[in-house]
Order: C-alpha cells, then sequence, then structure tokens
C-alpha cells in the first residue's frame, strides 16, 4: 500500500479538475485507487481485532466515487480529488455508523465516526431519544479522557432545544443536534508512511468505537430509505 502514489496522483487531479485529463490518465486513477484499497484491506483486518462485524467487507464496496454532483454548486470542477471510504457492519451506508476515511491532499485528509447524515428524520429522532434515555452512559463516553483528547463531538445543530425534550436536559446541547460524528484531522505528512499511518488510524478508530456503538443501539431498528 503506497500512500504516496495516492497523494501524488490525487494532487495531480486536483490541479487537472477536467475530463479529459482525467480519461487519459486513467490508468494512473486505477494503479491509486489499487493502492486506496490495499489500505482499505489492511485497516478491515486490523479493525477486525477490536470490531468483528467488519471483516466481511470486500474493500472495493466501500468506496465512494471520485465524480461530483455539480447540479446545485457554483464549483462546477467534475471531481472531488479525494479518496473517501466508509467501513462499517453494512459497508458504506452511513447507517450502521462505522469507520470513515478521506485521503484529500493540502491537509484534507481526516478520520471520522458516527452519524454525518442529517437527513434522515428518524434516525435523528432515534439518537436525540437515546440520549434523552441514557444520558449518563453518552457524558461518560465523550468525557473519557482517551476520547477527549482526539475528538469532540460535531454536527449540524438547531438553535434551540426541539420541541418534546426538556429545555433544562443535562444533554441539551446535544439533543439540538441534527448529527453526531467525529473528525480527526491529518496532516499530508502523517500519510507518507502507510504501515504507520495505518497503526495511528486503527488505534484512533478504536478509540472512537464505543462512541459509534452508542449510535449504533440508538439506531439499532433504523431502516434505510428505500429509493
Amino acid at each position: 500500500m503506497n500512500t504516496k502514489l495516492i497523494m501524488d496522483y490525487l494532487s495531480a487531479l486536483d490541479k487537472n479538475n477536467n475530463r479529459e485529463w482525467y480519461h487519459a490518465n486513467k490508468d494512473s486513477y486505477k494503479k491509486a485507487n489499487a493502492e486506496f484499497e490495499q489500505l482499505l484491506q489492511a485497516l478491515i483486518q486490523q479493525i477486525g481485532a477490536f470490531d468483528g462485524s467488519i471483516l466481511h467487507n470486500d474493500p472495493k464496496d466501500l468506496t465512494f466515487k471520485l465524480v461530483r454532483d455539480t447540479r446545485f454548486s457554483h464549483d462546477k470542477s467534475p471531481y472531488n480529488p479525494a479518496f473517501r471510504a466508509h467501513i462499517s457492519s453494512r459497508g458504506k451506508l452511513p447507517v450502521p455508523v462505522g469507520y470513515y476515511l478521506m485521503i484529500k491532499p493540502g491537509d484534507q485528509s481526516f478520520l471520522g465516526g458516527g452519524l454525518f447524515a442529517d437527513m434522515f428524520k428518524d434516525a435523528t429522532a432515534m439518537v436525540r431519544d437515546y440520549i434523552a434515555g441514557n444520558g449518563k452512559e453518552w457524558e461518560s463516553l465523550i468525557r473519557e479522557p482517551e476520547f477527549e483528547k482526539y475528538f469532540t463531538v460535531q454536527g449540524t445543530a438547531l438553535k434551540n432545544v426541539p420541541a418534546g425534550y426538556e429545555k433544562e436536559h443535562p444533554q441539551a446541547e446535544y439533543l439540538k443536534f441534527k448529527s453526531w460524528h467525529l473528525e480527526y484531522p491529518l496532516k499530508d505528512a502523517e500519510l507518507e508512511d502507510a504501515e504507520a499511518f495505518a497503526a495511528k488510524a486503527v488505534e484512533l478508530f478504536r478509540i472512537m468505537k464505543p462512541f459509534n456503538d452508542y449510535l449504533n443501539k440508538a439506531l439499532a431498528s433504523f431502516e434505510m430509505p428505500t429509493r
């Protein structure tokens, strides 16, 4: 797994973000993508030591396309110069939540976890209800020293506590959230040594696992909408 090859390709795509260059350099894409899938395979095996629910995944089923939807964007660049993947017990679906990785040059890479999607009203309601009823467990997770060393809960949020919940609830600030996720930013230099990066990523994913487990308990009965 050659992370330098991945970064070099994505940097070149960023500088030449057009369909002509992309198609003329398809072989370079295939090589970089193959290295990314090797990295994902290594992560799956190592994460599997503490979360066996993800071991069945095939790396190619966990990745997202480079093509951007530009219909509603001022930026008409056709590609997102980033390799992204979500590793969970059900692959790259947003629920159940799992372990997210984005490699993007320019110090824009990050490791993530939790619920990023806020468009599923049922999922948001389930997590809010669970936090409202299991606040002590929530606090113990997010105040755990090792967790606090690396993570702060993020997410889109309302200005006020939504109707149906106590305004003075101990977790009122988190009941305002519509999504609950974690991000650990990465410098480009941290991806130069692939094995060292993988080891660091696995350790951070281990630390975030109780947070993911909490959300997945809240989302146990959630079903993805059918198109």
